[in-house]
């Protein structure tokens, strides 16, 4: 059935995801850190995948590794670091449905969402639809924010 929505869960990336990780980090992010002059080689990738490696979660559908969401909370907001799709399976709703569990949690705190997106980077229309406005930006990147919203227009949405 084509309308099938898959399962998707999110469980703390451990030691064994980083090999995972890192191919799909190659393989999203090498075409847009290339575009803005930034290094993509793999020292880099190594070194931003572990950055924050506490906060990341492996996004699974139906059981099978399919992406990272990396954010965190702090006293004022939440952050999200990365959010990588398998090229595979992009375009299907997987990144918004998992973004969503942090809009939600930002949302019971009432605290903003905060994140940055390479310019080129086509998932900045996502979070635009998400409700992410640019806030700022530098010669690389939009930083983006998101303002809390009052939990009964959460659920109407």
């Amino acid at each position: 059935m084509s309308d099938h929505q898959p399962a998707i869960t999110l469980r703390p990336a451990s030691a064994d995801d980083e090999t995972f990780l890192f191919e799909l980090r190659k393989a999203t992010m090498t075409e847009h850190l290339a575009r803005v002059g930034e290094p993509a080689d793999d020292a880099e990738h190594r070194a931003r995948l572990l950055h924050r490696y506490d906060a990341a979660r492996v996004i699974c559908v139906d059981g099978t590794p399919a992406g990272l969401l990396k954010a965190h909370r702090s006293d004022t907001e939440w952050r999200v670091v990365q959010l990588q799709i398998a090229p595979a399976l992009q375009g299907r709703g997987i990144g918004e449905r998992a973004l969503r569990t942090v809009l939600r949690d930002a949302d019971a705190a009432t605290l903003p969402v905060t994140l940055k997106v390479l310019k080129g980077n086509p998932a900045r229309r996502l979070y635009e639809r998400l409700g992410f406005e640019v806030v700022s930006e530098d010669e690389r990147e939009f930083h983006m924010r998101r303002a809390p919203r009052a939990s009964a227009e959460t659920e109407a949405e």
